[in-house]
């Protein structure tokens, strides 16, 4: 598929993905060297895979935007949000995670009304596994309480 053949709307969810998932990167890097100076290395470690995860999805999207024929540019990153004590850093990560999730979603179902089915599949892995990062920062902080 080449430039000229790409939906624009699928291009700017790339780009989107792309900006999030690197902050993703940036925040949870953070995060684990802030907890690590807490004592908390378990924790640290948790949090450095994470990263890693977000890393593999920066990845993806880029490979996929190569794909399409367009030079990956992630347009901002966003300010890493931190917090005086572990729950607070999760329940900042869990909005983070459900805005991912919302934009992988949108983007699942773009592709789907369009029938763009490469693209609704990439999006759908993307949302799949975002879900299950959502879903394990929920029990995470349930188990905090």
């Amino acid at each position: 598929m080449s430039i000229a053949n790409a939906d624009q709307r699928v291009l700017g969810y790339l780009g989107r993905g792309l900006s999030l998932e690197l902050s993703a990167v940036q925040l949870y890097t953070t995060q684990a060297r802030l907890v690590g100076t807490w004592g908390l290395a378990e924790v640290a470690g948790k949090l450095s895979a994470e990263a890693s995860e977000e890393l593999e999805h920066a990845e993806r999207i880029i490979s996929r935007m190569l794909a399409l024929g367009v030079a990956p540019n992630a347009s901002q990153l966003r300010p890493v949000t931190l917090g005086g004590d572990l729950r607070t850093l999760l329940e900042h990560d869990y909005v983070f995670e459900e805005e991912l999730v919302k934009l992988y979603a949108e983007a699942t179902n773009h592709c789907a009304r369009i029938g763009d089915q490469d693209n609704r599949l990439f999006f759908e892995g993307l949302l799949a596994e975002e879900q299950a990062h959502a879903e394990t920062l929920k029990d995470w902080l349930q188990q905090l309480q």
